[in-house]
């Protein structure tokens, strides 16, 4: 069993074998969208593995779990935080999962075109990336998740409010369902859209287990990486939508 400090030799190693796998499955996803996904008439996709990527990192993403997370475990032991860091995000991946496929198989039944569909996804992102920045300028901190009524942590917190919707958003949610819809009838997107979504899961299960060490030590640093990660994303989504009303003919998209 490890015990100890915050980041013990045996966490260390379990660091490695993540790394190991963050690295494998983005060389093997990356290239499925890079290369573009034709729909029915011919128009190619706008969206590819790295916008897809970035999208749902601030939508599913560690970035803003580390606050909530840290005032709904306080007073926790390294076994309740690990139980329910690992419930959380089993929760999590179930959840998404189900509305991925849900999702999909209604909007399928609408018969809504590609470029609507990735329309959709930019706003989505625009309003999201766009309400994150706000956030951040007025430093909102109030409304976070805790505890219940003050009574000690306990497992059930992994259920909500951790996996929802601290973890898996609405907009989330949404967002998966769009790019669950787009990757229809493309084994290679589907599978792709899902290492990405359980990437970014893997992501937020290490940033909760070290989640006191990564905000005493990079606290600041990560919230200036979220301001500039959601101007990044605000001009993300905005391209996605015009080159998103270019494919549907509401103008002509100007090429640099």
């Amino acid at each position: 069993m490890v015990t100890g400090g915050p980041c013990p030799w045996g966490r260390f190693q379990w660091c490695v074998v993540l790394a190991s796998t963050v690295a494998t499955v983005l060389a093997m996803t990356v290239p499925v969208f890079a290369q573009g996904s034709p729909d029915a008439v011919g128009t190619e996709s706008p969206i590819d593995a790295r916008k897809i990527f970035f999208m749902l990192f601030l939508m599913l993403g560690p970035i803003k779990i580390l606050v909530p997370y840290v005032s709904m475990m306080q007073g926790a032991d390294a076994a309740l935080r690990r139980t329910v860091t690992r419930r959380a995000i089993l929760f999590s991946a179930a959840a998404l999962a189900l509305a991925g496929l849900l999702g999909r198989s209604m909007l399928a039944n609408f018969d809504i075109s590609l470029p609507v569909l990735a329309l959709t996804g930019g706003v989505i992102l625009f309003l999201v990336a766009l309400r994150t920045v706000l956030q951040q300028s007025v430093g909102v901190v109030a409304n976070l998740p805790t505890g219940r009524d003050g009574m000690p942590p306990d497992v059930k917190l992994a259920f909500t409010p951790l996996a929802f919707p601290t973890i898996v958003t609405p907009y989330g949610i949404a967002a998966v369902i769009v790019f669950a819809t787009l990757a229809r009838d493309q084994p290679e997107a589907e599978a792709m859209v899902a290492g990405v979504v359980l990437l970014i899961l893997a992501l937020d299960w290490a940033a909760m287990l070290f989640a006191e060490t990564i905000l005493k030590w990079i606290g600041t640093t990560l919230q200036v990486f979220a301001v500039v990660l959601g101007v990044t994303q605000v001009a993300l989504g905005l391209q996605v939508i015009m080159h998103s009303l270019s494919m549907i003919g509401v103008f002509t998209e100007r090429v640099n």
